[in-house]
């Protein structure tokens, strides 16, 4: 008779991609897995696979959850201009609340794994792509509405806007002084026009 799983897969996958999140793959030992996410090695393994296949589940998990949470800050407002100011304040305001940053999962995977392991490098990069089609479905409607002008290079503004999300990320980490951050994010959202 085989064994029922007495376990939440969902929870434990959460509990997962938070610890990966917080401490990277190659820092995250299985004991470390099992200890957070209440589970034996068996039922590890039976369930997600070795270490990277659940590291990869994580990873889709958060991606997911990401790009649904960026489009719906981006579509919280009418103002498109509003909501890219909202959308990059707000990652700021809470990177300097929390006093540590764990920065963003994905962007931590690119620095971590993409340069070396070519599924993670595909997976990563097309998150990055999903946001830009998410930042230019905005553009559009800014266009649209008459807010934003009509002859604006949505695509490579829509690239420009992720590059710089994943840049000020990245430098979040380190906390630098708030001023230096403020001041490039109000360049940057000065090219939405």
């Amino acid at each position: 008779m085989v064994r029922q799983r007495e376990f939440d897969k969902e929870k434990a996958l959460d509990k997962a991609m938070e610890l990966f999140w917080e401490k990277g793959y190659a820092a995250t030992s299985i004991s470390d897995l099992t200890a957070i996410m209440g589970i034996q090695r068996p039922s590890l393994y039976a369930t997600f696979g070795d270490k990277e296949k659940l590291f990869e589940a994580a990873l889709r998990k958060y991606t997911n959850l990401h790009a649904s949470l960026i489009r719906t800050k981006l579509q919280s407002t009418t103002s498109v201009k509003e909501a890219f100011r909202n959308l990059f304040e707000e990652l700021i305001e809470e990177e300097y609340k929390n006093k540590v940053s764990k920065g963003c999962f994905c962007i931590n995977t690119i620095v971590e794994l993409a340069p070396h392991d070519e599924k993670f490098e595909i997976l990563t990069r097309e998150h990055e792509m999903y946001l830009s089609v998410i930042f230019q479905e905005t553009l559009l409607k800014g266009i649209k509405s008459g807010e934003l002008e009509s002859n604006l290079d949505v695509k490579a503004l829509a690239q420009t806007l992720v590059v710089a999300l994943i840049g000020i990320t990245v430098l979040l980490k380190s906390l630098p002084e708030r001023s230096f951050v403020d001041k490039s994010v109000n360049l940057i959202l000065s090219l939405i026009k």
